[in-house]
């Protein structure tokens, strides 16, 4: 049942979008001065393009073109685009958000801002630039050779339970000692760092942003050091590291939104090694100009990456044993791919074809499709989590941007002591309710007894400023819900203070949980105890701005979620 303002808000939309209304097809695009065009392509790159597109075209958000035509199997024709919303529409929806997931941006900009991203979507889309190998080698800075660094950790600070923490809107990356729960260091990354993934031996930190900056971090030092950084283009959001035995730290791989492509560097440099377009056919056999890499996992149990494509639902294994020769396995899954994570034994990749409502699992050991799972509304698992299920074993959890629910899915296991759970395999076996749509993160540790999740994207403050926390011996019962905002002592303000990505720390026994403010607003950093649930920490720092993603340096090593 949706929420007396999401109910609001999905009337609002039904009469903003008009039924029967008429098409405005011929009628140009409104005026904009230069400067408001410049104004709204930042706000569009920065806020839109990760879901709607550079092109537009729309996967997890709508199509966002000018004008478009759909054709059904029937022949039915279905046309619409932002021309015929109009203006006064178009302010109403950004500003209201959807309940599929669009947050709304009356707290976020401006009225005047709203007005001109209004006008400016029904312009014909800004194309970039292309970025070739030759455009990377000019960007990339090696500031530290290998041969000058430490060449042993050089401070006290205990590695494994460092937090890297982005600061989205400073373009920065926050480094926090898990332990003492001080602040390690403060780095520059580029803006809006999407990830930060650890190399096999948890010595550097990689980070990559919607700039397409890749940023690599030495842990070694006294204090942590950028030594490398190079661009993969004007739009990125996945990296990953080789981490197969023999290859550990030897290369590095960046997917980018725009170009829509992968890169290959050196892992301790970021020399630009090669680059490789992912444009083609969709699962449906239509040419798609945009088929951005949407995640990237490394296998541990082969030389290769996981590459997600997300427009065209083409997963690639890619064979990284030889760079020059390089062997590309291509599996068909679903349209508009997105994040996913590993099952418990890390043979099968679970992914999100979120916008159709599916979960692709790959199985790497031998190179094809073991399923696709029809689940709830755009699911989004981040990682997604893993637990034994009292009643069905092995199971990988997600939430869902679109629906208030949580899906467990049973995944296959060799040990024979879960042989009694193969009926189930790849089937949801439950969904447990949460508190309404927009959740981003699951997350549980293997010496946890809990589930956490997070509801960042939902339009109600008391949702999305809170976490639920569920019981994995009786899910059964009503997750606990955890008022995060309230516990972190901070004024309430204007904007909503996002509670999002739980992560534990690397003993399993504490879970931290960004509470991510408005741009001028204080943020902060709130940790629990993972088996009472009361309040330990709250950091809480000048320097702590708009924190959204923290990744733990074991657990992200490891794979452990």
């Amino acid at each position: 049942m949706m929420t007396p303002k999401l109910s609001r808000v999905a009337a609002a939309l039904v009469a903003m979008l008009g039924i029967g209304a008429q098409a405005q097809q011929g009628t140009a695009a409104p005026e904009m001065s230069q400067a408001e065009v410049e104004i709204g392509k930042k706000i569009y790159f920065e806020r839109c393009a990760g879901c709607h597109g550079v092109l537009r075209k729309g996967a997890t958000g709508k199509n966002l073109e000018p004008h478009w035509s759909k054709k059904a199997a029937d022949g039915a024709v279905t046309e619409g685009g932002t021309l015929k919303l109009g203006t006064a529409r178009l302010e109403k929806i950004i500003a209201l958000g959807t309940e599929g997931g669009m947050v709304n941006y009356d707290d976020i900009l401006t009225k005047e801002e709203i007005n001109i991203m209004a006008r400016y979507i029904q312009r014909t889309p800004d194309v970039p630039p292309e970025f070739s190998l030759k455009d990377m080698e000019a960007s990339w800075k090696l500031l530290v050779p290998v041969d000058q660094r430490p060449k042993k950790q050089m401070s006290k600070v205990n590695l494994k339970n460092v937090f890297a923490i982005t600061l989205r809107d400073t373009g920065k990356l926050a480094l926090v000692d898990g332990d003492t729960k001080n602040i390690w260091q403060v780095l520059d990354t580029g803006y809006a760092v999407h990830i930060s993934r650890l190399s096999a031996s948890g010595r550097y930190v990689y980070t990559v942003g919607r700039d397409g900056l890749v940023t690599l971090i030495d842990l070694w030092y006294e204090t942590p050091t950028t030594v490398a950084t190079v661009k993969l283009g004007a739009d990125a959001r996945s990296v990953d590291t080789s981490k197969f035995k023999g290859f550990e730290d030897k290369y590095l791989i960046g997917g980018t939104y725009w170009p829509p492509q992968y890169s290959i560097m050196d892992g301790e440099t970021l020399k630009p090694m090669k680059i490789v377009s992912t444009r083609g056919n969709t699962v449906d056999g239509e040419y798609h100009p945009e088929p951005r890499v949407a995640s990237i996992v490394s296998s541990m149990i082969k030389p290769e990456w996981v590459v997600n494509v997300k427009e065209t639902g083409q997963i690639m294994l890619v064979d990284y044993s030889d760079i020059k020769n390089l062997k590309t396995t291509t599996i068909e899954s679903a349209k508009f791919l997105h994040d996913g994570g590993w099952d418990m034994t890390k043979r099968y990749f679970l992914v999100a074809a979120n916008a159709s409502h599916k979960i692709a699992a790959v199985d790497t050991k031998t190179g094809k499709l073991a399923a696709l799972v029809d689940t709830k509304k755009i699911p989004h698992p981040g990682r997604g989590a893993n637990f034994i299920h009292p009643q069905f074993g092995p199971v990988w959890a997600t939430g869902h941007l679109g629906d208030a629910v949580i899906t467990l899915i049973s995944t296959p296991s060799d040990d024979s002591k879960f042989a009694k759970y193969k009926q189930h395999n790849w089937k949801v076996v439950q969904e447990l309710k949460t508190g309404g749509a927009g959740n981003l993160f699951v997350k549980t540790h293997p010496k946890s007894g809990n589930l956490w999740a997070d509801m960042p994207m939902n339009p109600e403050r008391e949702n999305a400023e809170a976490v639920y926390v569920y019981s994995l011996k009786d899910l059964s019962k009503p997750p606990a819900k955890i008022d995060v905002a309230k516990d972190s002592g901070l004024p309430q303000t204007k904007a909503l203070r996002r509670a999002t990505h739980p992560e534990y720390n690397q003993a399993g026994d504490e879970v931290w949980i960004s509470l991510w403010g408005g741009k001028t607003d204080q943020s902060a950093i709130v940790v629990y105890d993972d088996k009472t649930l009361k309040l330990k920490k709250v950091i809480t720092d000048p320097r702590i701005v708009t924190p959204t993603g923290k990744f733990n340096v074991w657990n992200t090593q490891h794979d452990i979620y």
